[in-house]
């Protein structure tokens, strides 16, 4: 199990995002609609860090990128390189089981159209640093998008100039850890070719090694 400060279900620090998922409860009432917790192995030495839940996938679901289009990507990649069990992710009793991996978010609830503040980003930071530091020696962190990016770099307590986001770059982080960055998995960087499935195999082949090369 993780540590308690890692994850706190009946947080409610973010006044406008409780309010938000209040709404969200009432027009959906059988969602979610409360902070998503980390899903995974305890032990895993690959933390994958995303932005956010959406709204019809880990909102509703309750486990991170299930139910959404990104998560379509992001478990075919885990089941490809050996991190999963299976290649989809539906619901909570779906089975799936992840293998020396787990996934998180920047920030832990549905921000309205999946933008959060800086403020609130800021605020939800603390979960991501006290989950970091239950992190195994010489492990890698996966950043999907610039803000999972930046999010990682404050929770090392980093300024956002210390390592700029770019696709497929790797960071030595303080401790020994590995930040790789990657596009976000969304639908919109697939449409718009930023993103192909291609591109992300690479990255989780860059993991693969890295974490091979530091057992």
């Amino acid at each position: 199990m993780l540590d308690s400060n890692c994850f706190n279900q009946d947080c409610r620090d973010c006044q406008r995002l409780a309010g938000f998922l209040d709404n969200v409860k009432l027009k959906y009432p059988d969602y979610h609609a409360q902070p998503v917790a980390p899903f995974g192995d305890p032990a895993a030495r690959l933390l994958v860090v995303g932005l956010a839940p959406g709204m019809h996938g880990a909102n509703a679901s309750g486990r991170p990128f299930t139910g959404d289009y990104a998560g379509l990507l992001l478990y075919q990649a885990l089941y490809d390189f050996g991190f999963s069990n299976q290649a989809d992710s539906a619901a909570l009793d779906d089975g799936l089981v992840l293998n020396n991996c787990r996934i998180t978010n920047a920030v832990k609830c549905l921000p309205p159209q999946n933008k959060p503040t800086g403020d609130e980003i800021k605020r939800c930071n603390r979960y991501l640093a006290a989950e970091i530091e239950t992190l195994p020696d010489n492990a890698v962190i996966l950043a999907l998008g610039n803000i999972a990016h930046q999010a990682v770099l404050r929770a090392y307590g980093l300024k956002s100039s210390a390592a700029k986001f770019g696709h497929h770059q790797c960071f030595q982080l303080p401790g020994g850890n590995v930040l790789v960055s990657s596009y976000h998995c969304s639908r919109y960087n697939v449409q718009t070719k930023r993103l192909s499935m291609a591109m992300l195999a690479d990255v989780f082949a860059t993991i693969r090694s890295l974490l091979a090369g530091r057992d």
